[in-house]
């Protein structure tokens, strides 16, 4: 069943990141235009910001900017077609490689939230590998299923954490005093303690992002 996986990506080289560390309030947002075809490095881009000039002189001294073109400027909002130099890092080569597709892009914080439509979790599981390859900051906030009624939220896990989280909540590994120890649980999953005790830090960690974090007044 195909998912809706909401995430946010962090990377000094990932596109227009100096300017964002650069424009204090700057909001971009990517033009969506559906799938990307594999080597495209020029993006359409939404800029709000109440100094034009200030965001052309970024984008002179932006590492991840080749060359923009301005599309249209109205008050305090610009449209730019970007080229990005051959060091600017993505993920939208490998969505498209899992036939996925980045329904929305936003600037957030020093990174980017992104909506991403794809066929399966596996699909999703290949993004989060090919962000860890290259440093690439991957953080799941949300996944749903993508049917008629949005789907069951499951809180930014994947299904291995899913799995891991509850069996040690099954065993009474979070219970006090604890009943079962973390080779234990790491034995029930075939795993080394090491591995296990990162997947059940890293699912907790999305899991409260998912439920306690408020990522849109961050």
């Amino acid at each position: 069943m195909s998912i809706i996986a909401k995430i946010h990506i962090e990377h000094e080289r990932l596109a227009l990141v100096p300017t964002l560390r650069g424009l204090d309030g700057v909001e971009i947002r990517v033009v969506s235009q559906g799938n990307t075809a594999p080597g495209v490095t020029g993006f359409p881009f939404l800029v709000e910001y109440d100094d034009r000039e200030a965001v052309e002189e970024m984008f002179d001294d932006d590492p991840t900017v080749e060359s923009y073109e301005l599309v249209d400027w109205t008050e305090q909002t610009g449209i730019y077609y970007i080229e990005h130099t051959p060091e600017t890092e993505f993920i939208s080569t490998v969505v498209t490689d899992v036939n996925g597709f980045l329904i929305q892009t936003t600037a957030e914080g020093e990174g980017w939230l992104a909506r991403l439509l794809l066929p399966d979790r596996e699909a999703l599981n290949t993004i989060w590998e090919y962000a860890a390859e290259h440093d690439i900051s991957f953080e799941i906030i949300e996944i749903y299923g993508n049917n008629e009624t949005g789907g069951e939220i499951s809180y930014g896990l994947t299904e291995e954490q899913r799995t891991a989280l509850e069996l040690a909540y099954r065993e009474g590994y979070f219970g006090e005093p604890r009943v079962t120890s973390l080779s234990e649980v790491a034995d029930e999953l075939d795993l080394s303690s090491t591995a296990t005790s990162g997947r059940l830090r890293r699912g907790m960690r999305n899991l409260v992002a998912a439920t306690l974090i408020d990522h849109d007044d961050e």
